[in-house]
């Protein structure tokens, strides 16, 4: 953070009485660049104490967002093709500071609604500092698109991320299987050809903000995984078949090959979980396109 937003949010984290409070606040935020500097410095807080309380405190049904971008369904959203000239990259960074800002809330979300689970504190450390990194990711992008002469806010965004967020609002196991470990875990599979893409066609600094990117969801699906396995066991549940059962049931857009498996492995995501829905997934398309499975 840059001096005055770590004093303004600072300012506005010595308000808050607990965690939960602070998260809702993040979650009501319509700013944006305020919505990553305040849960930055709500991580800060926690970090040193003066936030200690997890409490209770009941999340929006969706966060706060400014006026603009426009939300759109995905075919009305520019193309992303990663070219030397800037339209088809500000179009890219620009979809990824929008997944990055519903990451933002989608990390605050989990913190703030599941505080009646009985889950030890690491939970909530853990998260806040996915939380923390995402807020990291969107004001990288954001001042990327303002070098390359954009803004977020400039094009058009779908919304069917926060979509996951009230198909699993009920449902910490479902949560967990569908942000990491499914949307979370495409980023490890697509983002090394764009930071690749990006070098080629000589945009460096766009190719080193991905790269972090990438590097951090590594472990943020680690971080998914470690809770998901977690709230199984305590259950009872077995693994694999629970993660396969609540993709199937709240995952609507299938679970897509090719799969970045060695990245995957460092995250402690096995192959067993998904490699079977990636066959259901090309046995479906076939079907789809009037062949045999």
């Amino acid at each position: 953070m840059d001096r005055e937003s770590d004093r303004i949010g600072m300012s506005r984290v010595k308000q808050f009485q607990s965690l939960a409070e602070a998260a809702v606040a993040v979650l009501e935020t319509g700013d944006t660049r305020e919505k990553a500097t305040l849960g930055r410095a709500v991580v800060a807080a926690w970090k040193d104490g003066t936030i200690s309380d997890i409490g209770k405190a009941a999340p929006p049904d969706r966060p706060a967002r400014p006026p603009l971008p426009a939300l759109r369904p995905p075919r009305e959203v520019p193309k992303r093709k990663i070219t030397a000239a800037p339209a088809g990259r500000i179009a890219l960074l620009h979809a990824l500071a929008h997944i990055e800002l519903n990451a933002i809330d989608l990390s605050w979300d989990i913190i703030a609604r599941y505080t009646g689970h009985d889950l030890p504190e690491g939970f909530y450390t853990d998260w806040m500092k996915v939380a923390d990194d995402e807020s990291k990711h969107f004001l990288l992008i954001a001042d990327r698109l303002e070098e390359l002469g954009s803004h977020y806010g400039a094009l058009n965004a779908h919304d069917g991320l926060w979509g996951a967020a009230t198909e699993t609002a009920h449902d910490l196991l479902a949560r967990l299987s569908i942000v990491p470990l499914v949307l979370e875990a495409r980023g490890l599979d697509v983002t090394p050809a764009m930071v690749t893409k990006m070098r080629e066609v000589g945009d460096e600094a766009s190719s080193a903000i991905l790269q972090i990117i990438f590097d951090d969801e590594i472990t943020h699906v680690a971080v998914g995984k470690r809770w998901f396995d977690h709230v199984c066991d305590r259950e009872g549940k077995p693994r694999i078949e629970t993660w396969q059962h609540l993709v199937r049931t709240h995952f609507r857009g299938g679970v897509k090959p090719p799969f970045n498996i060695p990245a995957r492995e460092l995250a402690g995501f096995a192959a067993a979980f998904y490699v079977p829905l990636g066959e259901e997934f090309l046995a479906s398309r076939k079907v789809d396109e009037g062949t045999s499975p």
